[in-house]
């Protein structure tokens, strides 16, 4: 990691632990839940006061506190999501890589088709086939964010594969599995430790998406993309509902996306250090 790049990293680094702390003490500390309407609470201002330094919504439930739920949400959901996705991608492309011929062949043109299905109508059709599920928010996600990762490691293994050491564990009959297992993925480990932190913002860009949609999680559980959904509808009279909960978006998806940049520039046998931004 180059200098230039070490004090912007270590800063989304603190913004984000701050969030995730948060997010875990606050609902735990806070006398209000994410999901009990109070009638006599409805749309109050952010005030530090009243008792909600981030106002209610339109059933007097406390914002702060379903923020933080929504962070939860948005983060597990990236996490977990990411996970599955690397999990796929890592052993389709290592598998595809070495291999090579008919079976590269026959995989990659697999890739290649699930990158032609549009992504909304198949998680619709999903959500119609077998109902709409939290878990499946995760499978939806994960079965189309592993198709970059599968390419990008066929690549490294395809260099990989042409090392000396490869051919003559291969000629001592050394088996694929084996092979794929100690030769092949503890060298694409950095690779895939950069790109699974780089995965994770566009994977909760990909759940906010859905939730914004009435796609992701079902009320009254919240994630950031269905908050802010609901602010939407109410920005010009309410406009805090809908910028809190952009505002902690955004900062989880920028604090994200900095670490993952410093972590492919740390990784990155060819950096120059001019840790340019």
């Amino acid at each position: 990691m180059s200098r230039a790049t070490r004090p912007g990293a270590l800063i989304a680094a603190l913004l984000l632990a701050l969030i995730v702390a948060a997010a875990l003490v606050v609902p735990w500390l806070s006398p209000y839940d994410y999901a009990t309407p109070a009638w006599t609470e409805i749309f109050r201002s952010p005030t530090v006061s009243g008792g909600h330094p981030f106002g209610t919504d339109s059933l007097g439930r406390d914002l702060l506190v379903r923020v933080m739920w929504g962070c939860r949400i948005s983060l597990l959901v990236g996490i977990a999501a990411s996970l599955l996705s690397v999990l796929i991608g890592v052993c389709w492309g290592a598998l595809a890589g070495y291999a090579g011929g008919r079976l590269d062949g026959v995989l990659m043109r697999t890739v290649d088709v699930l990158y032609a299905i549009p992504f909304i109508p198949f998680v619709i059709v999903l959500e119609v086939a077998f109902g709409r599920n939290f878990l499946l928010v995760f499978v939806a996600i994960g079965a189309v964010s592993w198709l970059d990762i599968a390419r990008i490691v066929r690549g490294q293994t395809l260099a990989i594969r042409e090392q000396e050491y490869i051919e003559a564990a291969r000629a001592l009959g050394v088996r694929t599995t084996t092979m794929l297992r100690r030769h092949v993925l503890p060298n694409l480990v950095g690779l895939v430790a950069a790109y699974a932190t780089l995965a994770i913002p566009g994977v909760i860009l990909f759940e906010a998406l859905l939730s914004f949609l009435g796609l992701g999680v079902h009320p009254p559980l919240a994630s950031l993309g269905s908050l802010v959904a609901e602010g939407a509808n109410e920005m010009q009279a309410h406009p805090y509902l809908l910028v809190l909960p952009a505002g902690f978006l955004a900062a989880i998806i920028l604090c994200l996306n900095r670490l993952g940049d410093a972590l492919r520039e740390s990784l990155d046998p060819r950096g120059d250090g001019d840790g340019h931004d």
